[in-house]
């Protein structure tokens, strides 16, 4: 084998850290190279590697003759009887070779060949190891960016942190360094791409995990994560111990634990909150700030109807409604919110509603009892049917009376109503209320 040959080998081995098997392969697969090159084929030929001594030893299958014509494949008689006394001519036996032997065009060939087989095994570990990584935090250091995309050095390798995946605004400088989530390793012919997350929930998770030993341990559980990325995210915790603080565990000491966190995320505000089994303890903790008076849970429709204090509405939906909208992310479920005081006039709207109903008869053949005030049903009159008896009720006019005091005009101006059977009407409600 060539020096230049050895020398490349020598630098590969001492530039990588890639197992040894590896590179017996690699290099068993630059001598089969080589040697096809030099003898036309590989039938036949024998490369074997001592892994501990590093020896290497070639052997070729050679034609034993007694003039040489083909000095790769043939062997003279007096040369092979050294090797194996009892040969014969025609014989094919098995001979050594040097690989230094080889030329000039073979060793480059086989070097090229080693560097090929060097790379693809370490792309391919790169591959497998940050696979196993992936929903784990690493650090990388800003190289560039490329059309919104911030390309990061892993070290080993390059990571790719997208625009979509990164939040905004942001001003990154080369030599920044980032915590991110290895979202995704996709296998590619150019060497793995590691494609990280700024903006993923589950980055709030491991940070937490790196910042708060009671969450590694398992002493405090993060159960649920919203954000808004960039600008404000909410945390769900629980202890499973009633003698633990979860949310006073994850904010420390002056809030140094917490603060440790919104500093990684370039000042994302953190809400921490206690998380409870009941949805209406959750979602009353998950709108904090804002101070909650009742939370009615609308279980079929997964809808939770929230009143709050007037003075606390705003902050309950936030600005921009990123409050409300949060809170709903975090807990799973539709909230609606309305003040005390809305809440209220609802509630009275409901009951006039209710009022104006009029309930059918028990019977068909008794006649229809009247309200307080003696009043019969609209439909007795004469021309008032079901739907012309609604549209009256609709336009205030709910009993017989009310409609005999009525004008024409005011009549005229019921959805419905013309000008011959508001006529009608008035005067069988008139005739109606004289018996």
């Amino acid at each position: 084998m060539t020096n230049d040959l050895l020398m490349t080998i020598r630098q590969i081995m001492n530039q990588t850290d890639l197992p040894q098997e590896i590179f017996i392969e690699a290099i068993e697969a630059a001598l089969y190279s080589a040697a096809k090159r030099r003898y036309g084929s590989t039938e036949g030929v024998s490369i074997k590697i001592d892994s501990e001594t590093g020896e290497i030893k070639c052997y070729v299958p050679q034609k034993v003759v007694e003039i040489m014509h083909h000095f790769a494949r043939e062997i003279p008689i007096e040369e092979a009887l050294k090797i194996k006394p009892d040969s014969q001519l025609d014989e094919i036996i098995e001979v050594e070779v040097d690989p230094r032997e080889f030329g000039r065009i073979e060793a480059q060939t086989a070097r090229q060949i080693l560097v090929q087989k060097i790379k693809e095994a370490e792309r391919e570990q790169i591959y497998q190891e940050y696979k196993t990584r992936e929903g784990e935090i690493i650090t990388g250091y800003v190289q560039r960016v490329e059309r919104g995309n911030v390309i990061l050095d892993l070290e080993r390798t390059e990571g790719i942190l997208p625009y979509s995946e990164s939040a905004h605004p942001h001003n990154y400088q080369r030599g920044d360094t980032l915590k991110c989530l290895i979202l995704e390793v996709q296998a590619d012919a150019k060497g793995p791409q590691i494609v990280l997350s700024r903006t993923h929930p589950d980055l709030i998770d491991r940070l937490f995990e790196m910042e708060v030993p009671e969450i590694y341990d398992g002493l405090v559980r993060i159960m649920a994560i919203a954000r808004d990325p960039g600008n404000r995210a909410k945390v769900a915790v629980t202890a499973p111990s009633e003698n633990i603080d979860a949310v006073g565990t994850c904010v420390g000491v002056k809030g140094s634990r917490v603060e440790a966190v919104v500093r990684e995320l370039d000042g994302e505000k953190i809400d921490l909150l206690e998380w409870d089994a009941s949805p209406a303890t959750f979602i009353a903790n998950a709108l904090q700030p804002a101070t909650v008076a009742s939370v009615n849970i609308d279980e079929g429709a997964e809808n939770a109807g929230v009143i709050v204090p007037d003075d606390q509405l705003s902050l309950a939906i936030g600005r921009r409604g990123q409050n409300a909208r949060l809170a709903a992310k975090l807990t799973g479920w539709k909230i609606d919110i309305k003040s005390e005081s809305e809440a209220d006039s609802q509630l009275k709207e409901e009951i006039a509603a209710e009022l104006f109903i009029v309930q059918p008869s028990e019977s068909e053949d008794s006649p229809q009892t009247a309200a307080s005030d003696g009043e019969v049903d609209l439909t007795d009159l004469d021309g008032v049917g079901a739907k012309t008896a609604n549209a009256l009720r609709d336009s205030g006019f709910s009993t017989i009376h009310s409609i005999a005091a009525a004008t024409l005009d005011e009549l005229l101006a019921v959805p419905g109503i013309g000008a011959k059977t508001a006529e009608k009407i008035q005067r069988n409600a008139v005739e109606a209320e004289s018996q």
